[in-house]
């Protein structure tokens, strides 16, 4: 019908037009139009009949949709099933696989939540220990009894550290050191340097010698505070360390990079610290060698050809070592390091130090205040070879010997193949006071000699060869050479 009416509009237009004009032309030009036209709505209807004929078999074959009341309802059953799914924990296979899966996963997770939580609570910690164990054999001309004899000791450590918590900026750092052991080694005829076995431990006054028994060396609290003080921390290259507790002074003073460790190096004890101020005894510590103190710090990072720091402390001395005496007349020291790289960048420490101890004794035995200073130096010459020196003087107080000059180095086993094994020599001088020549008859300087090969095992045992050569044992010109043969080894973990 629109169709017809269209028709009849533009045939109503026509007459009117043809009515209205005269020319012939015109009118058949516009006949012709309209035939044209007719004859496009006549396709047209055609097209749209054909549509409308595809699209009824289209919904005769296609499959009805289920009405969206349905479909809402399966959707809200389905979630009314989950919730009550995972209302519980267990398992059941009735329950959506969409559940299982999650509860799976949050099995797996909480799993794994346990050790991350431990990890969290150890970070930070280290614990660190070592056994070392010493048989060694010393000639008759060097025992106290004059008879040749052996000995075998052990000695164990446990260190521990912990964070020490914040205080600003500045950060904390708990230390504790745990040590035991049995033997005391063989006891020498008269020596400046006191032992040729400084691994040795046991406590005193135990009866039982098959009792091992076990002491706190240390335990000490220190904080470490970066300058400035309201600078940003991460770039800071300064800072100021406070330590106080209960303490070995040789871990913060006179170190030295190839002879501070009896566990790895030299066992004769002048040449594992300065020996003024440990065989000498002018360091005021206990028989085991620990002590309470305080101690502070700069340490300057700044110029990247070194580093260089300033300390002094504060140490017990007397019975203040063993915390039953009055802490007057303390063993107090000073120590300038600058660690720097030379010989083709290789590293090296150089340690100026003076001391001053108000409770050392003298020739007689009695209380007498000491003071003297000191060098400790390490330079790595090579990618192999670490070569060191000690020099000591004592410039007030009276004792045995005065002065005292150590030299020696470790060659690595890299050079043959075995970089973890070290050929160790060293050589010491130790001369006789003046005072004490007075009162003795010691007229020489005591001189001291060490050789060892340390070679490993594997990465936690070592067995270490070890020969000791004293001559003039105490100054003594007509004492015969000591002489002792020894064999360490190590476990460390």
């Amino acid at each position: 019908m629109l169709r017809n009416a269209r028709l009849v509009a533009a045939l109503t237009l026509a007459g009117l037009a043809g009515g209205a004009q005269a020319a012939g032309s015109e009118i058949e030009q516009l006949k012709a139009q309209l035939r044209e036209l007719a004859a496009r709505f006549g396709q047209l209807e055609q097209r749209n009949q054909e549509l409308e004929k595809k699209v009824g078999e289209l919904s005769a074959t296609a499959p009805k949709a289920a009405p969206i009341e349905a479909r809402v309802k399966a959707l809200e059953d389905a979630q009314t099933a989950t919730d009550q799914a995972l209302l519980t924990d267990r398992l059941s296979e009735n329950e959506p696989e969409l559940v299982t899966r999650l509860k799976a996963v949050e099995t797996q997770t909480l799993a794994m939540q346990k050790p991350v939580r431990q990890i969290e609570a150890l970070e930070g910690i280290t614990v660190e220990g070592g056994l070392v164990a010493v048989a060694q054999r010393v000639n008759g001309a060097g025992t106290d009894s004059g008879q040749r004899e052996s000995r075998l000791n052990y000695r164990g450590d446990i260190e521990v550290t912990l964070p020490g918590g914040e205080i600003g900026q500045a950060e904390g750092t708990i230390y504790a050191q745990l040590r035991f052991g049995q033997g005391e080694g063989v006891a020498l005829r008269p020596t400046y340097t006191s032992t040729t076995n400084s691994s040795t431990f046991q406590v005193a006054g135990v009866n039982d010698p098959d009792s091992s028994f076990a002491v706190l060396a240390q335990a000490w609290y220190q904080l470490n505070v970066p300058l400035p003080f309201d600078g940003y921390k991460a770039y800071s290259r300064q800072r100021l360390e406070f330590t106080v507790g209960k303490m070995d002074p040789f871990v913060f003073f006179d170190q030295n990079a190839a002879a501070d460790d009896e566990t790895a190096f030299f066992l004769n004890n002048a040449f594992v610290h300065n020996p003024l101020l440990d065989s000498g005894g002018d360091a005021g510590v206990d028989a085991y060698g620990f002590t309470p103190g305080f101690r502070a710090a700069y340490v300057n990072e700044q110029d990247k050809a070194g580093v260089w720091s300033a300390s002094l402390a504060v140490f017990g001395s007397g019975p203040a070592t063993s915390f039953s005496g009055s802490l007057g007349k303390p063993f107090v020291i000073g120590q300038l390091e600058y660690s720097t790289r030379f010989f083709d960048g290789l590293p090296g420490n150089y340690r100026l130090y003076a001391w001053r101890n108000g409770r050392a004794t003298d020739l007689d035995g009695n209380e007498q205040a000491h003071g003297g200073w000191g060098l400790s130096i390490d330079q790595r010459v090579t990618d192999d070879l670490t070569l060191f020196g000690r020099f000591g003087n004592r410039s007030s107080g009276t004792a045995s010997f005065d002065r005292a000059l150590t030299l020696g180095g470790e060659l690595s086993g890299g050079a043959w193949g075995r970089a973890s094994d070290g050929l160790g020599l060293a050589a010491g001088l130790l001369r006789t006071s003046d005072d004490y020549r007075r009162v003795s008859t010691s007229r020489g300087n005591e001189r001291v000699a060490e050789i060892y090969y340390r070679y490993h095992v594997n990465e936690q045992i070592a067995l270490t060869p070890d020969f000791q050569w004293i001559s003039r044992p105490g100054g003594d010109d007509g004492a015969g050479d000591v002489k002792a043969f020894g064999l360490r080894a190590t476990l460390g973990f």
